[in-house]
């Protein structure tokens, strides 16, 4: 009974060794039709699904690298950070959610501002990043917009507006947050007045404060296909007016056949697209 009780102890003492296999990572699940895809090719068609064309998320970084001429991004107002005005806490402290998010994500908000080059055209350019607390509109967002719309104006660059986010109005901030739509929505005002081109493009998700201010006041709106675009959620809709919804009346596809944007572009050919546009109205 010893011998078999060592031989035991040492058979548990060994440790488990290592199944062999695909390493994690390599491959990833399309949102949409559930195809295994091999990361590095998704990652080469701009996070496109090779089998059903699905738009999957595209951060901000890389929505600037697919967007405008290699090299040539210059950010505007990269100092501008979150701050706590309400002290506000839900699970955390909202001090302590920003600085988590900030290592998380590598951005400082949910928003990028600068200038670059867009096959040779120079721009104003802007966009928002649903990684960063669903994208919501905080003070920061709506400063950094509202000062890339009126050095837009200042300057008379065409303006282009890459909208990824899934949230409005940044609770967190209260009322700060809701001035924020106004306040980018009157910069847009005056860029009108002043004969600005503002390109607005919609992607997966657009929801809540972003779609209904500024994301749905471009003078020409491109959206992605299959994009869900709107204000609030289905199920909050329903509750409220108490009709049937038609099915998909969220999608970049319905909103298009109903007048609400003038065109569904592929990923892959957006620079291009807005490239024709500045040329065609002359800016």
């Amino acid at each position: 009974m010893a011998t078999g009780e060592t031989k035991m102890s040492k058979e548990q003492a060994k440790p488990a060794r290592e199944k062999r296999g695909v390493p994690s990572g390599l491959w990833l699940s399309c949102e949409d039709c559930g195809a295994m895809i091999f990361r590095k090719e998704c990652e080469r068609l701009m996070n496109v699904c090779p089998e059903c064309g699905f738009h999957m998320y595209l951060g901000a970084r890389d929505r600037i690298n697919t967007v405008l001429d290699a090299g040539t991004f210059e950010e505007w107002d990269a100092d501008l950070s979150p701050t706590d005005p309400l002290g506000f806490t839900d699970k955390k402290k909202y001090s302590e959610r920003i600085v988590a998010e900030q290592k998380r994500t590598g951005l400082r908000d949910a928003a990028l501002t600068g200038s670059g080059m867009v096959r040779a055209r120079r721009v104003a350019f802007g966009v928002t990043d649903s990684a960063f607390i669903m994208g919501s509109m905080g003070s920061v967002v709506g400063e950094k917009l509202t000062r890339l719309v009126e050095r837009a104006t200042s300057e008379r660059l065409p303006l282009i507006i890459i909208s990824g986010s899934g949230g409005g109005a940044r609770m967190h901030e209260g009322i700060f947050s809701l001035m924020q739509m106004a306040k980018v929505s009157a910069a847009l005002a005056r860029y009108d007045e002043a004969q600005g081109l503002f390109i607005s493009v919609l992607t997966n998700p657009t929801m809540g404060g972003v779609a209904a201010s500024f994301a749905s006041l471009g003078d020409i709106i491109f959206a992605e296909p299959k994009a869900l675009i709107g204000f609030a959620g289905p199920r909050t809709i329903k509750a409220t007016i108490r009709i049937e919804l038609p099915k998909g009346f969220q999608t970049s596809e319905f909103l298009l056949e109903h007048g609400y944007i003038d065109r569904i572009v592929q990923r892959a050919d957006l620079k291009s697209e807005i490239a024709r546009i500045i040329d065609y109205c002359g800016k």
